[in-house]
């Protein structure tokens, strides 16, 4: 009874903190800042929740399930309209002639910047764990661990023999409508591709049919402005949803086994950082300031924080481009295929840092030249390859660490600290997908020159 009670409590505390948050939007305060403010409460609420309760405590438990009603929810209203965006946004850049550049071009310097930035990414991972001297034989492997070791031998043996080529196949879209339902680890993509078919069949109706086309074109247009609203009537939500994910996850993040593993949580987020420094310049070489880029991006970048999700932040991903000047067409490309090829953190830094770890395990000197280039070029090729088998991070690791014949099951000591650095990772991820976006308008000219300020602060 007394632990219902304080469930209650926690849970009543918790709607006059979402009232202060409507009342802030009311008074007009940026979203920006009001995200901003979400993720630092949400912080100190999970903080205090975890100090007076405990991890494992009965009140944490029910407080944070009924939590995850707020931000689960709100995760899964992004991820049920991700997909009909993308598709009419790509339909609507050919309908409305957003995309002047030819398709083949755009797509090129989409993955083209995606895979060098992972190639980028994969170094600083090696620079990082070698600075940290970051070594697999050092860390003990308590039941949970090796649990996860198992899985991950599990998870190499599901895997089989898939190919790169096979890989590769598995981006296409066999049967668009089931790819539509987000059935498949591809179907972002797939749809992204059936989308630009359907708009390469209306340039040609457009020339021997006009009436016809005008009359889709139109339809498009009705369909664009009904999926934009549902999608702005969803961020809405945004500050209300980071705040009670943060929550969750810190009241049930491991202190004990943070601090354990504190070295390789301060390698990994020096070589996030380091990497997302590399993104400002590549922006500021396009000739967007660095600045402009942060307060674009930082409500999206915040938001994939802390709901450890790329695919739930993908509107918000495409917004916070069109805000930079990228248009609707390319904007959905870039996010679309950001997804899964190239992700600096889950499949560059990530599977680079535990493949220098790992190596001494197996005898391997990981400062030498020979196995660092090699480690980088498996982990350039198979970040484009995680693509066709899903599974984020996971894969990654597991796809580069059976490559170089390093155990896979090792991997399995980081399983404690997973989520907070998959935090910081997944919002590299976005940034990356945002950086070709802005990388491939500049190469086509079709960067627009100033930023829409008027949406930036509503």
């Amino acid at each position: 009874m007394l632990n219902t009670s304080f469930v209650i409590l926690n849970l009543v505390v918790a709607v006059i903190i979402i009232g202060l948050f409507i009342f802030l939007q009311k008074r007009h305060v940026s979203f920006s800042k009001r995200v901003l403010l979400a993720l630092a409460v949400g912080i100190l609420s999970g903080f205090v929740l975890q100090w007076i309760f405990g991890i494992n405590s009965t009140v944490t438990k029910q407080t944070t399930e009924w939590l995850s009603i707020i931000g689960g929810g709100y995760v899964k209203l992004l991820q049920m309209i991700a997909m009909p965006l993308i598709f009419v946004s790509i339909v609507a850049a050919f309908t409305r002639l957003e995309l002047k550049t030819n398709i083949a071009k755009v797509g090129i310097w989409i993955i083209g910047t995606l895979l060098v930035t992972a190639t980028i990414a994969a170094f600083i991972g090696i620079g990082s764990a070698l600075l940290f001297h970051l070594n697999a034989d050092n860390i003990s492997q308590g039941t949970l661990e090796l649990n996860r070791a198992s899985e991950l031998q599990s998870g190499l043996k599901e895997m089989g023999d898939a190919t790169f080529a096979s890989r590769i196949l598995e981006l296409f879209p066999a049967n668009p409508f089931l790819d539509l339902t987000g059935a498949r680890a591809t179907s972002t993509i797939a749809v992204v591709i059936f989308s630009a078919f359907i708009g390469i069949a209306f340039l040609g109706v457009k020339r021997k049919q006009p009436k016809e086309a005008a009359l889709f074109a139109r339809a498009v247009d009705a369909i664009y402005a009904i999926v934009l609203r549902i999608v702005k009537l969803i961020l809405r939500l945004t500050p209300y949803g980071v705040f009670a994910i943060m929550t969750n996850t810190v009241a049930t993040s491991d202190a004990g086994a943070i601090l354990k593993l504190g070295n390789f949580v301060l390698a990994s987020y020096a070589a996030l950082i380091a990497m997302f420094i590399i993104h400002l310049l590549i922006v500021a070489f396009t000739g967007v300031s660095p600045a402009t880029y942060l307060r674009e991006a930082l409500p999206v970048l915040t938001f994939a924080f802390t709901s450890r999700t790329s695919a739930g932040s993908l509107p918000m991903n495409i917004e916070a481009q069109k805000r930079l000047g990228v248009p609707s067409g390319i904007a959905n490309f870039a996010a679309s295929f950001g997804l899964s090829i190239g992700q600096n953190g889950c499949a560059a830094i990530y599977p680079a840092m535990l493949a220098i770890m790992i190596a001494p395990t197996v005898g391997i000197d990981p400062t030498s030249i020979s196995f660092i280039l090699t480690v980088v070029g498996v982990v350039a090729i198979s970040s484009f390859g995680v693509a066709g088998v899903g599974g984020g991070a996971t894969f990654a690791a597991i796809i580069v660490l059976s490559t170089l014949n390093l155990p896979v099951g090792l991997a399995g000591v980081l399983i404690s600290i997973e989520p907070l650095i998959d935090m910081g990772r997944t919002a590299l991820n976005v940034s990356d997908s945002m950086v070709s976006g802005v990388v491939t308008s500049k190469a086509t000219k079709t960067l627009e020159k100033e930023t829409k300020q008027r949406e930036a602060t509503a």
